[in-house]
């Protein structure tokens, strides 16, 4: 038995596995060592049984199904006969612009940013309760958040990519984030531009993005505030020193009050703002997920076969203080022996790592997590 089958052997003696709701409902899926090909259509009538599963064969992947089915160990998915499915929503490093240009950890914070932002629409905007909710480190580089509101159950593909349009930004209509009202008076008609920063949805969260600008651009040196703004397209200088220099606090008053059209320059601010705080304000997600009613996610308490990490159980309001490189390892700190082929710097459990290539002892867990890499082997 190789190192690391043997470690995910002695975890899963005694596993810390999370079972999901319906347990006997779903399809269960496994990679073994070894192997290239997945083995699933398994399915377990109690959890006993699936205990004595993992002990006996030591899986380097663990999944099962977001669906629940009458028959979930058919072969075929037309014999399983669908009967509804969680809503889960995949945050990955994949998915990030320049994530091939990031060290993991720095991978691990950005995909974190981007679920805090998730959760936000999910509870917000959608008004899940966080009681319905659970939310997972993935083992890897990313973060699950499973829905079990029994309104999504039954939701289709189509329904369920709608719901990434949305949080997604795709299809935005940013006539309706600014509200044009007509005013008439003294026999001439003019118009004014409204934001709603009170209003729920879209149309509060782009109000107040915009508010939050201004007002950091009113606390910046007026020569970087300048600057700033000139970065925006179709901003020169002399619109921008207009904005700079027109935001008094009446005018920021007003603006908070919702009253944006103070100045033709802010008029001409909007459009770019608008469309840099929807790549700012949006979340990415893995829309094939969302929208795959018969998906295969990793088993919470499982390990990760490409880390040696734990596919972890995270308090929706404990993410900000959750790290992965310490809450989801398993493995001791005894000194193991390894052969360094690829070098890399990593903190872990508190500590800071720079391994260079050639023999070294390190804790167990770095060990695990470097052959399960492939950036080193036992010796």
């Amino acid at each position: 038995m190789n190192f690391l089958k043997k470690k995910f052997y002695e975890y899963y003696l005694h596993p810390d596995i999370i079972f999901p709701p319906r347990f006997d409902r779903r399809e269960f899926a496994f990679f073994f060592f070894g192997e290239d090909m997945m083995r699933r259509h398994i399915s377990f009538k109690d959890k006993e049984k699936f205990i004595y599963y993992l002990k006996a064969n030591v899986p380097k992947h663990v999944y099962y199904s977001s669906a629940y089915y009458r028959q979930p160990d058919a072969e075929t998915m037309a014999k399983k006969q669908w009967m509804g499915a969680d809503l889960i929503f995949d945050m990955d490093a994949d998915h990030l612009p320049n994530a091939n240009k990031m060290t993991y950890e720095e991978m691990l914070l950005k995909v974190k940013d981007e679920m805090i932002k998730l959760l936000d629409f999910l509870i917000e905007d959608f008004g899940f309760k966080k009681k319905d909710m659970a939310l997972y480190f993935s083992g890897g580089r990313g973060y699950h958040c499973h829905v079990f509101d029994k309104h999504v159950i039954e939701l289709g593909s189509q329904e369920r990519r709608e719901i990434v349009d949305y949080i997604t930004a795709r299809g935005l209509d940013f006539s309706h984030i600014i509200i044009e009202k007509n005013i008439y008076a003294n026999y001439y008609t003019t118009s004014t531009l409204e934001i709603m920063p009170s209003q729920p949805g879209w149309r509060g969260r782009m109000a107040r993005g915009i508010i939050s600008f201004l007002r950091e651009i009113k606390k910046m040196d007026r020569e970087e505030a300048i600057k700033k703004l000139m970065k925006m397209e179709g901003i020169g200088k002399k619109i921008a020193v207009s904005i700079y220099d027109g935001l008094d606090e009446e005018k920021m008053r007003r603006i908070e009050e919702g009253k944006i059209d103070q100045m033709p320059s802010i008029r001409r601010l909007l459009k770019p703002l608008i469309n840099e705080l929807a790549v700012v304000l949006h979340s990415s997600t893995d829309e094939p997920v969302t929208a795959d009613v018969k998906r295969l996610i990793r088993l919470p308490g499982s390990l990760h076969g490409k880390t040696g990490l734990k596919v972890t159980k995270i308090k929706l309001d404990r993410l900000d203080d959750f790290d992965p490189l310490r809450d989801a390892i398993v493995f001791g700190s005894d000194l193991t022996k390894i052969d360094i082929m690829k070098p890399f710097k990593i903190k872990m459990m508190e500590r800071e790592f720079d391994l260079k290539k050639g023999k070294t002892k390190v804790p167990e867990y770095l060990a695990v997590f470097a052959i399960a890499r492939g950036f080193g082997k036992i010796f």
